[in-house]
C-alpha cells in the first residue's frame, strides 16, 4: 500500500540533525566539523564556559503536554483511493465514461515544455495524480478538472519563483496532457473488484475503509513514536524565555553547520544552495544556517539548563565509560581512535543533550 505520509517532519527539530558527535557505526561528523572550523579561525565554544542561566529562563518543563495527532477523513479517503490503484487498472475497472472531479485519483501521461522545447523530468507515462492533493504546481490539477478519460489539453502554467529548479523557477510552461482513467472511488468500486484484490477479510467497501483506517492508524502511531522526542522539544523550547543569545556560541554553531552541509553536499555532488533546498525546503543556504544555528543555540543552553537543575550533567567517569561503549560497538582500538581530533567536550555535550531530551519525554503528557 502506497501509505501517505500524514504526520509532516519537524525539520528544524533537533540540533544534532546536522551536528552529531558521533555513532555506533563510527560516523563523526562533528570532527569534520571541528576541523572546518579551525581553519576557518572560529573557536568552538563550549557549554562549560557559559552561565547559561544567563541567557535563558525555563518554563514547566516536567508538565510538557503534547497532542497525538489523529487521522482525518481526507487523509482515509485518499488513501482508499491509493489502495484501489495497486489493483486497478483501465482493463479491469478503471473508470472512462465520466469526466475528472475534485477529489479524483487519475492516472494521466504528461510533457512540459519550455519555450517549445521538453525540459528534464517534466515528463511522465501512467503517473498517479490526486485531483486536489497538491501533489504538482499551482494550475495543474484544477485545470485537469473536467477532462474526460483518452483526451489530451495543454495546460498553460507557471513555476512559483522559489522553485528549487533555477532553469525553471518562475518559468512559463506547457503541459501536454492526457488522462487515461480514473481510479474508482469508493462510492463506484464494486464488491466483485474488491474481493479481487486478495487482501485477507476484506470483501467489501466497508471492510476496505476498515481495513486501510487500520493499518494508517498503526503507521501513524509508529511516526509518532519515531517523532515524540522532537515534538516534546519543540513544547520545551516554546515553554522558555531566551534573553539575548551568546553571539560566540551562535558563531560557533554556525561554522558548525556550514562545514556539515557542505560535507553533505560534497557527497551529493551538488552546491549547499541546492541541498538546503531539497532537503529542508529553505530559499536559501545562509537563511538557512542562520536560523538553524540560532535554534541550535537555544536548544543546547535550554537543555543545559535542565541537566545543571536536574543533576544530568555528564561526569568524567560517565563520559569515558560511554566513550568506550561508542568505540566497541564502532569496532575500534581505543576511545582515542574514535574521537580523532574531536574534542571530547563535544561528546559531553551531545551526550548531556540526549539524557536531558529523554528526561523531557519521559515526564511529558501525551493527549490524544
Amino acid at each position: 500500500m502506497k501509505s501517505k505520509k500524514i504526520l509532516a517532519a519537524l525539520a528544524m527539530a533537533s540540533v544534532l540533525v546536522l551536528t552529531a558527535c558521533g555513532n555506533a557505526e563510527g560516523e563523526n561528523n562533528a570532527a569534520v566539523s571541528q576541523e572546518s572550523t579551525e581553519a576557518t579561525g572560529q573557536e568552538m565554544v563550549y557549554l562549560k564556559d557559559l552561565v547559561v542561566e544567563d541567557y535563558v529562563t525555563l518554563g514547566d518543563y516536567k508538565n510538557l503536554k503534547i497532542t497525538k495527532p489523529t487521522l482525518a477523513e481526507t487523509d482515509i479517503a485518499w488513501e482508499i483511493l491509493y489502495c484501489i490503484s495497486d489493483f486497478i487498472a483501465e482493463a479491469n475497472g478503471g473508470i472512462t465514461d465520466r469526466a475528472v472531479q475534485e477529489g479524483d485519483l487519475i492516472n494521466l501521461d504528461y510533457a512540459g515544455y519550455k519555450d517549445g522545447e521538453a525540459f528534464g523530468g517534466g515528463t511522465a507515462t501512467n503517473q498517479l495524480l490526486g485531483i486536489g492533493s497538491g501533489q504538482f504546481i499551482d494550475g495543474f490539477e484544477e485545470k485537469l478538472v473536467g477532462v474526460k478519460p483518452g483526451e489530451t489539453v495543454d495546460l498553460n502554467l507557471k513555476f512559483p519563483e522559489q522553485y528549487h529548479s533555477e532553469d525553471l523557477a518562475g518559468a512559463e510552461v506547457v503541459f501536454t496532457c492526457t488522462v487515461n482513467f480514473i481510479i474508482p472511488g469508493e462510492k463506484e468500486i464494486t464488491d466483485a473488484a474488491i474481493q479481487n484484490f486478495g487482501i485477507e477479510g476484506v470483501t467489501n467497501a466497508k471492510e476496505l475503509r476498515s481495513y486501510v483506517t487500520n493499518y494508517m492508524q498503526t503507521d501513524l502511531d509508529a511516526q509518532f513514536e519515531s517523532a515524540k522526542s522532537n515534538f516534546v522539544l519543540q513544547a520545551f523550547i516554546e515553554s522558555c524565555t531566551f534573553g539575548e543569545l551568546p553571539q560566540e556560541k551562535v558563531e560557533a554553531d554556525k561554522a558548525q553547520t556550514r562545514a556539515t552541509l557542505e560535507m553533505q553536499a560534497n557527497a551529493y555532488g551538488m552546491d549547499v544552495n541546492m541541498l538546503v533546498q531539497y532537503m529542508y525546503g529553505a530559499s536559501s543556504a545562509e537563511a538557512f544556517i542562520e536560523e538553524y544555528s540560532k535554534s541550535a543555540t537555544m536548544q543546547l543552553l535550554a537543555t543545559q539548563a535542565v541537566a545543571n537543575k536536574e543533576g544530568l550533567n555528564i561526569n568524567d567517569e560517565e563520559l569515558d565509560a560511554m566513550l568506550q561503549e561508542y568505540a566497541t560497538a564502532g569496532g575500534y582500538a581505543s576511545v582515542e581512535e574514535y574521537c580523532g581530533d574531536t574534542d571530547k567536550e563535544s561528546f559531553r555535550e551531545y551526550f548531556m543533550y540526549d539524557k536531558v531530551l529523554n528526561f523531557l519525554v519521559e515526564n511529558a503528557t501525551i493527549t490524544n
